[in-house]
């Protein structure tokens, strides 16, 4: 079975493999206990893809599913990239496998990342800044970009505030400064293919973020990380007229259920026509999905 696009509901583009085939978390447990807090999430599961794939088909959803490698900055070993594209790859008609690659590793994970794309099957990167502990703009991180732009897959890039390390002592190390989009706008023009999504409305940096959206073609905005009856009202005003080619429906599953999203996006203020593309149209032109694909997924 492949992913029939007409038979979806939407596309979910931000949801995270938070534990390996043998049990080992994404992050340490220090970590993912003041995420779990940040959320409300206390005794939240940590589904498996094979756990994940079935919730999404039960709700005729398609997932993009990822892990985040900052193997440098917290020392925790990652999931590895091609478990979960693996995983993915057995549930085609509704899993998507994005990978993380930490951009510390400099070439190596350029090479990683042509290696995840020509090989596994991998449609999309993933970036958190501010747990990978890295500017976006960092010609480091230049390596990586260059081949996620010549194989024409989207990278992502988190924003704003981050539950992760949040109320921890030092917040964990974690720097909340690289998490400004402004940053990512200079990725941007360095890389005018590239095709960026800027992950969560962006506390403190929305206005940043909007600005960002709307000058450089390339880039979107997903909607993840909150509860849409919390979004800041400029970001839904964008979103319906502006930018509503350009957003696109993110949960962050699991610490946010795409239920709980979707009961609280039914009460935005919001035209008619605008809903499907946020929900799926802009995700499925995006990822370059068609109603036959996924001969590619």
């Amino acid at each position: 079975m492949t992913l029939a696009l007409d038979d979806l509901v939407a596309i979910d583009v931000h949801t995270h493999a938070e534990v390996s085939r043998d049990g080992h978390p994404s992050l340490s447990p220090e970590l993912l206990a003041a995420s779990a807090k940040y959320f409300g999430a206390h005794g939240h599961r940590q589904p498996t893809v094979d756990e994940t794939a079935a919730y999404y088909r039960e709700r005729r959803m398609a997932a993009v599913v990822f892990t985040v490698d900052a193997e440098h900055a917290t020392g925790h070993p990652r999931i590895p990239n091609e478990e979960v594209a693996e995983n993915c790859a057995e549930h085609p008609d509704v899993l998507i496998p994005f990978a993380s690659v930490d951009p510390w590793k400099g070439r190596a994970g350029a090479r990683e990342v042509r290696r995840l794309v020509e090989r596994h099957g991998v449609r999309g990167f993933k970036f958190h800044p501010s747990l990978q502990g890295f500017a976006p703009n960092d010609p480091m991180a230049y390596p990586l970009y260059e081949v996620i732009e010549e194989l024409g897959v989207p990278a992502v890039f988190h924003t704003g505030q981050t539950g992760i390390g949040a109320g921890v002592p030092g917040g964990g190390g974690i720097r909340l400064k690289y998490s400004d989009p402004m940053l990512v706008d200079d990725v941007a023009v360095d890389f005018p293919e590239l095709r960026i999504v800027l992950a969560h409305p962006s506390f403190p940096w929305q206005d940043s973020a909007l600005a960002v959206a709307t000058h450089k073609p390339h880039v979107h905005i997903d909607l993840s990380g909150w509860s849409p009856k919390y979004f800041p009202p400029q970001l839904v005003r964008y979103a319906d007229s502006l930018l509503q080619d350009k957003v696109l429906f993110g949960s962050d599953y699991p610490v946010i259920t795409p239920d709980r999203w979707l009961a609280d996006f039914e009460a935005l203020d919001l035209k008619p026509a605008v809903r499907p593309k946020i929900l799926k149209h802009n995700a499925a032109r995006l990822l370059g999905l068609d109603t036959t694909d996924s001969e590619r997924t």
